[in-house]
């Protein structure tokens, strides 16, 4: 397997690979070429994030932004990114439709293993990240990988996910807990 297969199948991998280094050089200039798009040109804009996401999209994502790969990155319709987020997308990150993310926001999948020896041989792996429709991401929170965030679910700003969301509730705090349902009066 090419160190890109191992990377996409959740197996150690070597990060430095010149495979997975030219995608990584790609992606982050294609990032710098959004954030130096003119605000107006609505056409450019659109050809970047064609590029760096590998498909059209009605995405909207305010620069600055960064990546490791972008072709990682699957998004439903209305995907809404403010300014500052982060997504390491070593593997699939799937964000369904209308989800709002909040400025500063960071979408991890990228692990570093839990043996010392392992991880200074420069090995590195990951888990996916899947968000469901309708969920809004307070801005600075943080999506940790293998986590899975379910349907009209919302973060709190400044939150640490570290486990999977369940559809309909708040969650907040470091590490995240369910506050209460959507839509339900706080008590």
């Amino acid at each position: 397997m090419t160190e890109k297969e191992k990377m996409l199948a959740g197996e150690l991998y070597d990060a430095s690979d010149p495979e997975l280094l030219a995608a990584r050089n790609r992606a982050r200039d294609l990032c710098r070429d959004l954030f130096l798009v003119d605000t107006g040109d609505k056409e450019k804009e659109r050809r970047i994030l064609s590029d760096l996401l590998g498909c059209e999209t009605d995405v909207a994502i305010i620069p600055p932004f960064h990546c490791d790969y972008g072709t990682n990155i699957h998004l439903g319709e209305k995907v809404y990114f403010n300014a500052n987020c982060v997504v390491l997308d070593v593997l699939p990150v799937t964000i369904g439709d209308r989800v709002l993310i909040g400025p500063a926001v960071q979408i991890y999948t990228a692990l570093h293993p839990e043996d010392a020896k392992t991880r200074a041989s420069g090995l590195e792996n990951g888990k996916p990240v899947s968000i469901g429709d309708d969920v809004w991401i307070g801005g600075g929170a943080i999506i940790c990988p293998g986590v899975t965030i379910g349907e009209r679910s919302i973060v709190g700003a400044g939150s640490v996910v570290t486990r999977d969301v369940s559809p309909d509730v708040i969650v907040a705090g470091n590490p995240a807990r369910v506050i209460r349902g959507v839509g339900k009066a706080e008590a």
